[in-house]
């Protein structure tokens, strides 16, 4: 009788913890298909918003903390009132940090966040605030590739800082060619680990390579 409560009781947890995995990935799944079109519907706080009441819900998942950091990355990086890049950066940088604090380490991913953020803040004066954030870009480019060389991310992400770059400066478009001729050859055989895993970048790297038609 006693074996037989026990395993009813197992039963139960097991189809309830079934049914909050089912919930997430669910949810997660609903916004991480929006990420490619953030900038172009301008709905970065409200996707982000949601990735945060998913990680506060779960608790120990890294990801919704992750891609709510992606958000507000790509947030400051487009906005155009430099008053507001910083504050947003800044809410990337405590984002990204609480991600990594559950994964309980830095990874390929998390560092290209650090580099966007790093690239954001630079932005709002970049002749006053290179020789402050511009290595923290390229730490963090580098590290990534070291941490995964299969991730096209950072790769994409140096790509484009590049194409963006006086080319008095070493940049510009023709500079940033081969980054990212280099950043389709690893999208195109780059394989997430899970459903769940980051895996953004197509539509941007499509953009960008129209360029060179």
């Amino acid at each position: 009788m006693k074996k037989s409560i026990l395993f009813s009781a197992f039963i139960l947890f097991a189809g309830f913890t079934f049914a909050q995995s089912a919930k997430y990935e669910s949810a997660m799944k609903a916004n991480i298909s929006k990420l490619d079109s953030l900038v172009v519907n301008n709905n970065e706080d409200d996707v982000a918003n949601s990735f945060i009441r998913i990680g506060d819900a779960e608790k120990t998942q890294w990801l919704p903390y992750y891609y709510a950091s992606y958000c507000k990355a790509l947030q400051a990086l487009t906005e155009k009132d430099n008053s507001k890049k910083d504050p947003l950066a800044d809410k990337a940088t405590e984002l990204i940090t609480k991600a990594e604090s559950i994964l309980g380490k830095e990874n390929s991913e998390t560092d290209v966040i650090k580099s966007m953020i790093a690239t954001a803040h630079m932005m709002v004066d970049p002749a006053s605030r290179y020789m402050t954030y511009g290595q923290d870009i390229s730490n963090n480019i580098q590290k990534s590739e070291a941490l995964d060389s299969t991730n096209p991310r950072p790769v994409l992400v140096q790509a484009q800082n590049v194409f963006y770059t006086p080319e008095q400066y070493g940049g510009g478009k023709d500079a940033a060619k081969p980054m990212f001729t280099k950043a389709k050859q690893l999208m195109d055989n780059f394989k997430p680990e899970t459903d769940l895993s980051p895996s953004w970048g197509q539509s941007s790297l499509n953009y960008f390579l129209s360029q060179y038609k």
